[in-house]
């Protein structure tokens, strides 16, 4: 399904600190500047170093998974965190990107699930539209699914439940094939 690091922005503003340093450093060399110039640039050097690898650990060990059923965070370098959210939970979902972030691509992903006070967000996604729908999608086919297991001891009959599979394809829910694939299935039940 989805399994997404940050947006590489995330890691943009240690690599520019550590940039305007060592660019600090190059013109300090060329203009012989004095002797605490240089040791104040060596510790602006570390610092920013520091703070690009710590960053980076962060990046490669935060990750958000989307699969069939849940939504799963996991984030931390030595100690670690993670959560899990099931799409059954879910009540609503969105996006926001500023503008800054649609020309790059980058956005935050927003759920509320049952239980919590308020929306969680997802921050600094790749593509957060595409994860928005991704979950989305998988949302309604989880609950297709349930309907259609609910409506098993209910029994309704083959030609509604194909019209109700025709009716998510049309909606972009399930693709084309999905719905052939399944209406196939069905049909051959009769």
């Amino acid at each position: 399904m989805v399994d997404v690091r940050p947006h590489w922005w995330y890691l943009s503003a240690p690599v520019t600190a550590l940039v305007a340093v060592i660019g600090g450093a190059l013109a300090s060399a060329i203009e012989s500047a004095p002797g605490w110039v240089s040791w104040l640039l060596l510790v602006g050097l570390g610092l920013a170093t520091l703070w690009l690898v710590t960053r980076y650990l962060r990046w490669v060990t935060t990750r958000l998974v989307v699969t069939n059923s849940r939504i799963i965070e996991q984030r931390g370098i030595v100690a670690r965190s993670g959560r899990e959210i099931p799409l059954s939970a879910l009540t609503d979902i969105g996006y926001r990107q500023t503008i800054f972030e649609r020309i790059i691509g980058a956005g935050n992903v927003l759920i509320e699930s049952a239980g919590r006070d308020s929306q969680e967000s997802f921050p600094d996604l790749p593509n957060p539209e595409l994860i928005h729908n991704v979950i989305f999608t998988q949302m309604q086919l989880l609950r297709a699914g349930q309907a259609n297991w609910t409506a098993a001891a209910g029994a309704p009959s083959i030609p509604a439940q194909i019209d109700h599979l025709d009716q998510l394809r049309r909606r972009g829910v399930i693709t084309d094939q999905e719905f052939e694939t399944k209406k196939v299935e069905l049909l051959n039940r009769l």
